[in-house]
């Protein structure tokens, strides 16, 4: 009975770090068994991933980056493979605009006036004034449209168990000599390999 006391006295003050850290380390090993179940695939099935039109060829990108790796087996049997791939991907198109506007003004103004001189004997009276003023404006405006592509894909590796042991979520819009799609599929294909290097790493 006194050991229990004890014991629930010792867990009622824990500290705060010592709580915090459990379901950290928790968290570490449950990734790095996810990561080592990556050693013992051969073949992979890529599964129709969700999301429209598009989602279809970005399934065939990922094939093909997957294939070029050399990684697994790449199968379009599924009942042959080791773990399947799915996922959902999009190919987002949207138009960006620009405007924008330069201008420039200049006034000047100037005057002269004077006061009023009177002659007693004849009489007269005079006035006199100049005003005078200039003004110069100039203004440029552009605007501009441009269509753009932005790829995005969230996939999970799945073994024959139902678990999922390997996970990204990928996005990319395009570059130079690439598409927005096929810079996605080769995301997924380097942090596969990437997360693979390090398993084999925590194998040893």
């Amino acid at each position: 009975m006194l050991v229990s006391v004890l014991l629930l006295s010792m867990a009622a003050f824990e500290s705060p770090a010592q709580v915090s850290a459990k379901p950290a380390a928790q968290t570490e090993n449950v990734d790095q068994e996810g990561l080592q179940q990556l050693l013992t695939v051969r073949r992979v099935f890529v599964d129709r991933l969700s999301g429209g039109d598009t989602a279809v060829q970005m399934r065939d990108m990922i094939v093909s980056s997957l294939q070029s790796a050399k990684l697994f087996v790449i199968t379009e049997n599924q009942d042959r493979a080791d773990a399947i791939l799915r996922g959902s991907a999009e190919d987002l198109v949207f138009t960006d605009q620009h405007s924008s506007s330069d201008s420039i003004h200049a006034n000047a103004n100037f005057g002269i006036g004077g006061g009023g001189i009177t002659n007693s004997r004849a009489g007269t009276r005079s006035q006199g004034s100049r005003n005078g003023g200039m003004g110069v404006g100039d203004s440029e405006s552009s605007h501009s449209i441009e269509r753009k592509h932005e790829a995005v894909a969230a996939v999970r590796l799945i073994n024959k168990d139902g678990d999922v042991i390997w996970s990204t979520t990928q996005e990319s819009m395009g570059g130079k000599f690439r598409g927005s799609s096929a810079d996605v599929a080769d995301r997924i294909t380097r942090k596969l390999l990437e997360d693979y290097d390090r398993a084999k790493k925590l194998d040893k």
